[in-house]
């Protein structure tokens, strides 16, 4: 099925993305941050999240990498299923849920191998700024983006018919 191929392929950029950027720039640490700036409101810093989206129980002792592997890894088979089980006619439903399951797999791999996702991406506009993330994070925002724009379609396909 082509929905696992895209999965492959954006599992294989973010591995790819996290070791490159990893690789070129130290790890940003309190007192000493090396970046490389790409535009005046987009920038590189290699960060490490122990905690999930938006370092959320980032400080939360340990037990946290253990319980976000296994809600990850859990989504990952689910979601990999409704795959399988998905008509033929949900196109869109199946392209989404692909970069869902792409981003998904991309963190639960650095949570295995590392204890931390890998993150090197930060949108700015000073003093403000957003979250750092990575592909898989796009990943997973781009497919949920999908999904709302695939349910808007079906309501309003679905109204078009009753009338």
């Amino acid at each position: 099925m082509i929905y696992y191929l895209i999965t492959a392929v954006l599992v294989l950029l973010d591995q790819v993305s996290k070791w490159y950027m990893s690789n070129i720039l130290p790890l940003c640490e309190p007192g000493r941050c090396v970046s490389i700036e790409i535009l005046p409101v987009f920038k590189f810093t290699v960060l490490h999240n122990t905690g999930a989206a938006f370092s959320f129980l980032d400080d939360a002792g340990g037990w946290q990498r253990w319980f976000l592997m296994v809600v990850s890894g859990s989504v990952s088979v689910g979601i990999a299923i409704w795959m399988v089980q998905i008509r033929h006619t949900q196109k869109l439903m199946a392209f989404a849920l692909a970069f869902i399951l792409g981003g998904a797999l991309g963190n639960l791999i650095d949570r295995v191998l590392q204890g931390y996702v890998v993150d090197f991406i930060v949108v700015y506009y000073h003093p403000h700024y957003f979250p750092a993330f990575n592909i898989a994070d796009s990943a997973i925002t781009i497919g949920a983006g999908i999904i709302i724009l695939d349910m808007l379609l079906s309501y309003k396909s679905r109204a078009e018919t009753s009338e």
